[in-house]
């Protein structure tokens, strides 16, 4: 049977890790481990990883999210893996299953799917509507990219391929699924669903700033992959193609 690793880091993140443990526990897919990678909290995240059963943790200082992912994956004895951050939570038990179905395929080395952004405290209200589409070549030099927390990936291909770059703090997970996607050509699968609940919040859109900041790294990010983009198009493209996400919503 596939064995799926769940990586989630975790920074001072007592107020909603709970829920993400939870999501990861509640999977009816047997043959999974969760990693949590924390950033060496000073709130109650080690109490509640303490007090947590079947989670194989870790705590200790990381030069940023991604360095933590990078960690995650160095610990992970599964075939795929995949990342649930402290804000996320699973859209209901059968994640793993749909996930571990799509990877029957031997052929197939990544999925993803579509994910909902919801309020930070009423998660049933839906803010934001991430539906995604097939990869098709060409697709990130307009600045797409899968949802990363749907982004499930065969270990062997972060072997081959490396993991997450440092150099990019807010965008890496755009330089890798490109590097993977775009440069690499894996083969992926979309599928037509909605895995995740992200609560609004993060590090590169929670602030103007931090929009800016992620747009010119997501620039700097296809450059060093080889796509030949015109800054101030890419970048307008790039925001252009997140509105509809605030107005779409999903059918019931």
């Amino acid at each position: 049977m596939i064995k799926i690793s769940v990586i989630t880091v975790c920074f001072n993140s007592a107020a909603t890790l709970e829920d993400t443990l939870a999501s990861v526990a509640t999977q009816q897919y047997p043959h999974k481990e969760h990693i949590v990678i924390d950033g060496g909290s000073t709130d109650k995240t080690l109490e509640i990883l303490g007090h947590s059963s079947g989670v194989d943790w870790i705590s200790e200082p990381d030069r940023g999210i991604y360095d933590a992912m990078n960690k995650g994956i160095a610990r992970a004895s599964g075939d795929i893996i995949g990342f649930l951050n402290a804000d996320d939570m699973y859209r209901d038990a059968t994640i793993l299953s749909r996930v571990a179905a799509v990877f029957a395929d031997k052929q197939v080395d990544a999925c993803f799917a579509d994910l909902i952004y919801v309020d930070q405290h009423d998660t049933d209200k839906i803010i934001r509507y991430w539906k995604s589409k097939p990869y098709r070549h060409g697709l990130f030099r307009g600045g797409w990219m899968p949802a990363h927390p749907t982004f499930f990936v065969r270990r062997q291909v972060y072997e081959q391929y490396g993991d997450f770059d440092l150099n990019f703090p807010r965008q890496s997970d755009f330089d890798l699924t490109m590097r993977f996607l775009e440069i690499h050509k894996i083969k992926s699968v979309y599928v037509p669903e909605i895995w995740i609940k992200m609560r609004m919040g993060g590090v590169s859109n929670n602030s103007l700033s931090g929009i800016v900041k992620g747009n010119l790294e997501a620039y700097r990010a296809c450059r060093k992959n080889g796509l030949n983009v015109n800054m101030p198009g890419f970048i307008f493209c790039k925001l252009l193609s997140r509105i509809p996400q605030f107005f779409s919503r999903p059918t019931p």
